[in-house]
């Protein structure tokens, strides 16, 4: 058992999921932490403008070694949503090419799951998530009224073709996968235009689209990983009611969220 029996769920990504924190934006982040309040932490590691190639050395700083771990929570449920920086025209300082891409992302998967990596963590489960589709019209015209203005940086299918590429990572790694592509694209009865109704920019999600998102990656802990439900957990301290007045100490000692309720 880990040094705190209060594991954590880590969300590392890049604008999208710092924004997860977003109240006013109903970001998903935010309401993770509500759900699992009591039960697992919820640590937001989301870093605007990120790339994958860029995100490797900053995982090996945040994420504990194999020999940290011994003395820290366990980070049960990480969750990766990279690929929107990644996927940007070739011209953009954060393009990196779709090959590149598939290699940094497995690398990520491995470096947890590899039982030679100095970062493996064999009770850490593992969620992909697909980049959002690109609502170019709305994107264009966000950057066009900059000052000064700036050119398109992505492409609709440039972006579809990244997110394929993460489900073909998740199938091949046997991960969870949340495919937020196809969720906003059927969503919107596959009309770009429509897109609006999930992102302001035509970029980063809006309260509806983390909605969905929330919602969709609720929907894979459930299928993939059901253990690890907020619904199926216990809360580390006992609620009120079952603290004993004479014996405080012995009857709100720490227990696993994990255990039997």
């Amino acid at each position: 058992m880990s040094a705190n029996v209060q594991n954590s769920i880590m969300l590392f990504g890049d604008s999208i999921t710092q924004g997860g924190w977003e109240t006013e934006m109903n970001g998903f982040g935010a309401k993770l932490s509500h759900v699992y309040a009591r039960k697992m932490d919820v640590i937001n590691r989301g870093y605007s403008g990120y790339n994958t190639e860029w995100s490797i050395p900053v995982f090996e700083q945040c994420f504990a070694t194999r020999e940290q771990q011994k003395y820290l929570p366990t980070v049960r449920l990480l969750v990766i949503w990279f690929g929107a920086n990644d996927s940007c025209l070739v011209q953009s300082p954060q393009h990196v090419p779709l090959p590149k891409f598939a290699s940094n992302l497995k690398h990520l998967v491995n470096m947890v799951q590899l039982p030679k990596s100095e970062y493996y963590s064999p009770d850490t489960r593992i969620i992909l998530v697909t980049p959002p589709p690109v609502n170019t019209y709305e994107r264009r015209a966000n950057l066009e009224a900059r000052v000064p203005p700036i050119l398109l940086d992505r492409d609709f299918e440039i972006t579809r073709l990244y997110a394929e590429t993460v489900k073909d990572i998740a199938r091949e790694e046997e991960v969870g996968i949340v495919d937020i592509w196809t969720k906003l694209w059927d969503a919107v009865g596959h009309n770009e235009q429509a897109l609006s109704k999930f992102s302001d920019d035509g970029l980063h999600l809006n309260g509806a689209g983390y909605q969905l998102m929330y919602e969709s990656l609720l929907e894979t802990i459930d299928h993939k990983f059901p253990e690890l439900h907020p619904d199926r957990l216990q809360m580390v301290f006992p609620g009120w009611a079952s603290v004993d007045r004479d014996n405080v100490a012995a009857s709100v000692v720490k227990r696993s969220a994990e255990g039997e309720k």
